[in-house]
């Protein structure tokens, strides 16, 4: 919100057009509330001095009232500090926009799927599932806020090899599976069929016992694939492959068909059906990849992916794109590559193999540790770093647990504001508001639009679950530094109005990450 209209009067001012530039909050506080780069940016366009430059535009912002001041640092950077009219103004918006506060409707809304989880259905899933899980979930979210039409799919891979390996493994021809589950499966299936029908079947229980665990974790898909039924039984990887022989992508060799991925700087070609007819998991997966950028016509393919499927990515994008040459179409394939997790209980970590059947599953993990609790430590970490969940702090009922920490806050907030009753009046004057508390917690809530765009376009969910706790330890502070309700009706009104905007925006960080914050605790 704040970050747009300084970025609306900074391009404006500087007639800057459509120039790249950034406006953000530095890192030191003696810089100011907001710094921008655009004098450096326009002066390599125009072949003019930064400095100058920015000391131009410090000369006609001065003029601007929501800045006390404006100040020219280093080659050309521009520092601003709001005045108290701005952030009390940001406060007023913020209550307007109610429970619209953090959303927007884009010049550009597209239609996006996020596909997340879609673990192999020959065992239960495991902690990096859940962790891939609430990540696409938490980002699904995001992307709503930010004004696109998202759905939610699982992919589930109930086709090829690894079927008919479960059928033997469950018959005893094959050990490529084992553990608990394996004993439990061989009791609800005939093993007396063929391995790929007695594979089919446990495959229908592991994906049924995946539904109810997904269910307890809080997720909904709005559509569950099924790679057999709408690929294989309809055909769509034979067009597939068709579609990319028109292009030249493919070739016959030693009986295969092979894909050109070397000329999509791909280290070497991938086979797409094997010398006995039967097509690889490329294959599947262009075809379904197809059926989401072509069939339904999504602008942006989501794929949250373990970081074990890292050599995937290129010949997949590598095949999109030999496939777009075929049908010219516009949507893309983004993927997010998520680390693997290590549940951390007194110190040490837990061995955790799936082949073993030993993985620690999410089931289990719900079992013990609330809901979200789990949510919220799975998405405050990037993506791209290994993640030790510390089962000690989850199950800890204190402020210690960052969960707890925000909870507490909330309900400290829905208590006064119940105990205040008409003492909280909406037209209340909001210029008494001066504190520096005061005006730190204004600056934290009028943070939530930029945290929506940001993750809504660089897909760093962790930037939410932060953020709310952020907030949380600014009201913390000011709790203890202003007195919320006096003597001084007025100054009452006007810090209630502050808490009021504080409850709404935890709210909006809350629905977001799927999280419930209770009214009293």
């Amino acid at each position: 919100m704040l970050v747009q209209q300084i970025r609306t009067s900074l391009r404006d001012t500087a007639d800057a057009g459509d120039a790249e530039f950034t406006v953000e909050r530095p890192k030191q506080a003696e810089h100011g509330d907001y710094a921008s780069n655009v004098a450096l940016v326009l002066a390599k366009k125009r072949g003019v001095n930064p400095r100058s430059l920015a000391e131009e535009l410090q000369g006609k912002l001065a003029a601007d009232d929501r800045f006390a001041k404006v100040e020219v640092a280093g080659p050309g950077f521009l520092n601003f500090t709001l005045s108290p009219a701005a952030w009390q103004q940001a406060l007023r918006d913020i209550l307007d926009a109610g429970d619209k506060f953090g959303t927007f409707e884009p010049d550009a809304p597209e239609k996006i799927q996020v596909e997340f989880i879609s673990a192999n259905p020959t065992g239960p899933l495991h902690l990096g599932n859940a962790r891939g899980g609430y990540v696409g979930d938490v980002l699904a979210n995001v992307l709503g806020c930010a004004g696109h039409t998202v759905e939610r799919e699982y992919y589930v891979n109930d086709a090829g090899g690894q079927v008919e390996t479960l059928g033997r493994a469950l018959k005893g021809t094959d050990d490529a599976y084992g553990g608990a589950y394996i004993e439990e499966l061989k009791k609800q299936v005939d093993l007396k069929k063929p391995d790929r029908k007695v594979g089919a079947a446990a495959t229908e229980l592991v994906v049924k016992e995946a539904r109810k665990t997904i269910e307890r974790m809080g997720i909904r898909f709005d559509g569950w694939f099924s790679e057999q039924r709408e690929l294989h039984d309809k055909q769509e990887v034979d067009r597939t492959l068709a579609d990319l022989a028109k292009v030249d992508a493919t070739y016959e060799k030693d009986g295969a068909l092979w894909l050109k991925t070397t000329h999509l700087d791909d280290d070497k070609d991938r086979v797409l059906r094997k010398s006995d007819g039967t097509p690889t998991y490329l294959a599947a997966d262009l075809a379904y990849h197809y059926h989401k950028l072509v069939t339904r016509g999504f602008d942006r393919a989501i794929n949250v992916w373990g970081a074990d499927h890292h050599g995937d990515v290129a010949r997949v994008q590598a095949g999109i794109e030999f496939m777009r040459k075929a049908e010219h179409f516009d949507g893309k394939l983004e993927v997010i590559l998520v680390q693997f997790v290590r549940l951390v209980e007194g110190g040490e970590a837990k061995k955790m193999s799936k082949r073993a059947g030993t993985a620690v599953q999410p089931e289990e993990l719900l079992g013990s540790v609330e809901p979200d609790v789990i949510r919220f430590f799975f998405v405050m970490k990037s993506v791209d770093t290994h993640m030790d969940f510390d089962l000690d702090l989850a199950k800890e009922h204190s402020q210690k647990n960052p969960v707890y920490y925000l909870k507490y806050a909330y309900a400290r907030i829905a208590g006064i504001l119940k105990k205040a009753g008409k003492a909280a009046k909406k037209d209340a004057d909001l210029s008494r508001l001066g504190e520096p508390a005061e005006t730190a917690l204004i600056q934290q809530l009028a943070e939530w639009p930029q945290v929506v765009a940001e993750t809504a376009d660089d897909y760093q969910v962790q930037r939410v679950p932060h953020y709310a706790l952020a907030v949380a330890d600014a009201f913390h502070k000011f709790y203890e530094q202003c007195r919320v309700v006096g003597d001084d009706e007025d100054l009452t009104a006007a810090r209630l109005r502050l808490v009021g905007a504080t409850k709404l925006t935890l709210e909006q960080a809350g629905a977001v990450l799927g999280i419930e914050l209770p009214e009293k605790m």
